[in-house]
């Protein structure tokens, strides 16, 4: 749940998103008045909802990827192929990246990094620290979904009628 609240509300960041870019736009192109700060903070809050918002695409099961071929298969094979996917290639990648950028945002907190622009943003080691824990938050989500997954093939740790199943429908138990 803590990845549904942390995206849901991460989720009111891409109006300010929105916002920032539109004023920056009207500065540059209405006022002739182009501002560094502006434009880095719309590039910190669009990394930061990106971040922050990843991992609750990942439970809502809605993030991008190729349905043509895996929405032919049974449920059970969708599991095999999610569970095979998760724990062979997503997992190691995530925490091998989760791994680069602890150090990388540490680095920017004890340095106290900002702007190398004279009117940039202070405080870049915020941004910096998104990276990881958005990461973070893909992590958890796709553990979830591995065990999603192993309840529908293993019945481990509780027991679930997948979706469209014909026994569902007749009323007969699961065996």
């Amino acid at each position: 749940m803590l990845v549904v609240a942390v995206g849901r509300l991460s989720s009111w960041l891409w109006i300010g998103v929105l916002v920032v870019v539109l004023i920056n736009v009207f500065s540059r192109y209405a006022l002739s008045q182009g501002s560094i700060a502006l434009e880095e903070l719309s590039w910190h809050l669009f990394g930061i909802a990106t971040m922050l918002t990843l991992g609750y695409a990942v439970v809502r099961d809605d993030h991008v990827r190729v349905d043509v071929l895996k929405e032919k298969f049974s449920p059970r094979a969708q599991a095999w192929i999610d569970l095979l996917g998760i724990v062979v290639l997503a997992l190691p990648v995530i925490y091998l990246m989760i791994d680069a950028l602890v150090p990388y945002a540490w680095t920017a907190w004890t340095y106290n990094e900002r702007s190398q622009a004279p009117s940039g943003l202070p405080y870049r080691f915020i941004f910096k620290s998104m990276l990881p824990l958005g990461l973070a938050f893909v992590m958890l989500a796709l553990l979830s979904r591995a065990t999603r997954c192993t309840t529908l093939l293993f019945g481990f740790p509780r027991a679930v009628t997948p979706p469209n199943d014909d026994r569902r429908s007749t009323g007969h138990p699961n065996p």
